[in-house]
Formats: C-alpha cells, structure tokens, sequence
C-alpha cells in the first residue's frame, strides 16, 4: 500500500500543476524583433503576453531611471528644495544643466530626470537620499528586492551610466515599470509630452525623449535609453479601452529599431489578447455567498473576443474562468466567509452543480482519476496475490 499512497500523492500534485496553469504565449512565426531581448505584460494582470530572452542580464541605459524616480515619488518629499552639488553639475551624458549651487524642489528634478533624462538631476536626487550615487544604488536594490519582488537586477547609479555590475533583464523592467505606473504622479510625469523648464542655467522646453507619445495612439510612457554598451532600450505602455499593455525592448541598434519594434509589440498585443474587467452579479452565486466572499471585479487576460464562463469550484475553494473549450484561463482563491461554518450545502442550485459537473476541464480530470486509481487498485491487488502464493508455496 505504501506504493499506492506514493501513487497517489503524485497523482493529485499532477493535477494541482494541470489546474492552475499559466496563460500560455502566442507564438508567431512571422513575427521577428530587432531588440536582443523584449517582453509583452498586461499591465493590469502581469500575463506574459511575448517574450524574447526576457531573463537574460542586459544593460538598461537610462530605463534605469524609472526606479530612480518611482523611488523619490514615493519616499521623498516632492516640495522639498535640493542644493545642487558639484558632483551632480558635472556629470556626464544627457542633463538638464543643472549648477552647483542651485536649489530645486524635488518634484522638479523628477520631471526634468523622466522627460528630459536628465542624469544630473538623477544624480541630485541620489544625494538628496542618500549623500552619494553608491549609497542610493543599495536603496534601489532593496527597493525592487523588496517592494516590487523582483530578484534579477543589480544597479550601480541612479541614472544609467554604464557599469558592468549596472544590469537588469527585461521581465524584471516590466514588473518594475508595472508597479510604477501603479503611481499617479509617476503617470503623469511620464506621459507628459513637454514642459516648460525655468533654471538658472537652462530655460527652454523639454520635449520627452519617448516619441512613442507622438507616434503610436494611447501611448502613457514610459522612458528610452542607450549608451553604447547597451544598445536602445526603451519601456513603454499603451492603453486602449480596458487594455494596457507595457513593453521592454533592450539592445536594438538603433532608437528606430527599438520604437519599430515596440510597435510590433503593442499592434500583436492589441490583435491577440484582452483585458477583461468583469463585475460580477452575486445572485449569480447565492449558494455559495454563506461559505465564501465572492468578489465584486475578477480582471484577466484572455485571447482577443474569447467567450468564457465563471465558476465557482468549492472543493479548492476557487473561482474559475473557463473558455468555451473547457480551458481554464484564470482562477482566483476564494476568501473563507467566516460569519458561516465551511461546510457543503446539499441545498444549492441543482443547476449550478449541473453546470460544473459538465464542464469538460472538470469531467476529464474526474474520468482520468478513476481510471488510474482503478488501474493501480488492480495492479496492487495481483501483487498481493502473487505474494501469498509464493508464501503458502514456500511453507508447503
């Protein structure tokens, strides 16, 4: 028997595994990028929609930034005004030219660091933290350890000169680049085209450096980049009715490569797949409101116009989305109704068990059970025959 319960217990892991499933990416054979590594997200779900090399450690250039900004966005004071150091006056590549002894509010310096990549204002604000670049580089690496969960990059500066240990993946600048825009100030800065900029060593207006905002409809950021090490980089996310998608492209050759590519992706992700944001009716689920919170709003991802049902699977303490094909696209746990004992109601809607029970994902499961559970009964049952006769023909 000890054989059947190691049986066994692989069996139901099978099936957990079966069940919950990731939503699988559409690959196209046609369809080819000039970027080293790119990725697709839904920026709602974080369903992985594309992907090329995705986890592979790449140098992002200045999409560094948008960790750098998020950050000041979120524990600094924006009113707040910083001095301008030497340090930040001379920094190489692209500025906003900044000088030393200056005084600007915080918020400026985010705004001239996202539209203008500004890398002395990156630098202004590293100092404002922290005192020096080092110092805020281990703050943006407990940052995106700790607050945005990913675990693949390693930053050196806040602005994205190139480092050799400065690297990131594209997957890991999607999440980031999700949980930013999560922000509404970090929104706006990066979605705004222009800007008039007043500073003692600069009046002008900026123009963000994404040209995506004038090129492709519903474009809402984010940041480009490059240095020569890195190639292109570009992050950016585009929002059509309940879809918003956002895209990471690292190492293309040139800035219109990279933006080609970009496009490439947002027109599949708009061809392919939908954002669903569905309100759900409770009376839809009155059998179940005594045992479990239903939810007000499942959001998901599905393929472009896919028709799908949604049930309610008490045994896992579930709610499920099925497409019409019996695939489960989404699930989601259900939270305990503790105002109720957790227990089987044998009055519910004969209906709604009929419903489930005629799902082909549920039925084909329950037949494949029963079938190798009949198969390894047998099987065990031959064996301890086949045993006890070689014991009595041993004794006799």
């Amino acid at each position: 028997m000890k054989t059947f319960y190691h049986f066994f217990l692989l069996f139901v892991s099978f099936i957990f595994v079966f069940q919950n499933t990731v939503y699988e990416t559409k690959d196209d054979q046609h369809f080819s990028l000039n970027s080293e590594a790119a990725i697709l997200i839904d920026g709602a779900t974080g369903t992985i929609l594309y992907e090329k090399e995705s986890n592979r450690l790449m140098y992002p250039a200045s999409i560094t930034k948008i960790v750098t900004g998020i950050i000041a966005i979120e524990e600094g004071n924006l009113d707040d005004i910083v001095t301008v150091s030497e340090t930040a006056r001379n920094v190489i590549g692209t500025r906003v030219y900044l000088l030393e002894g200056e005084q600007v509010t915080l918020l400026k310096l985010v705004q001239g660091l996202l539209i203008n990549s500004g890398n002395d204002a990156g630098t202004a604000i590293a100092e404002y933290f922290d005192g020096s670049e080092a110092q805020f580089a281990e703050r943006m690496n407990q940052f995106v350890r700790d607050t945005v969960g990913v675990k693949n990059t390693n930053f050196q500066n806040p602005h994205g000169l190139f480092d050799e240990k400065h690297q990131t993946t594209a997957y890991d600048m999607a999440i980031i680049t999700q949980y930013a825009m999560k922000n509404p100030i970090f929104r706006s800065i990066v979605g705004t085209k222009e800007m008039e900029w007043i500073g003692k060593g600069w009046e002008t207006t900026l123009y963000n450096h994404n040209k995506l905002l004038w090129r492709y409809e519903g474009t809402t950021g984010v940041k480009n980049g490059y240095v020569s090490q890195s190639g292109n980089t570009l992050v950016a996310s585009v929002k059509r009715g309940n879809s918003e998608w956002i895209a990471v492209t690292l190492k293309a050759d040139s800035s219109e490569l990279a933006y080609g590519d970009m496009v490439k992706l947002f027109d599949y992700g708009f061809e392919h797949f939908q954002t669903n944001k569905i309100t759900l009716n409770p009376s839809a689920f009155e059998s179940y409101i005594d045992r479990f919170v239903i939810p007000e709003q499942l959001i998901f991802t599905s393929d472009k116009d896919e028709k799908f049902d949604i049930q309610i699977d008490d045994s896992a303490f579930l709610i499920v989305v099925l497409n019409f094909d019996g695939k489960k696209i989404y699930s989601k746990e259900l939270e305990i109704n503790n105002n109720k004992e957790l227990k089987r109601d044998n009055t519910e809607d004969p209906s709604i068990e009929k419903k489930a029970a005629s799902s082909p994902f549920s039925t084909s499961i329950t037949f494949m059970f029963m079938l190798i559970l009949t198969v390894v009964i047998l099987i065990l049952r031959k064996k301890r025959k086949q045993k006890k006769l070689s014991k009595q023909i041993f004794e006799n």
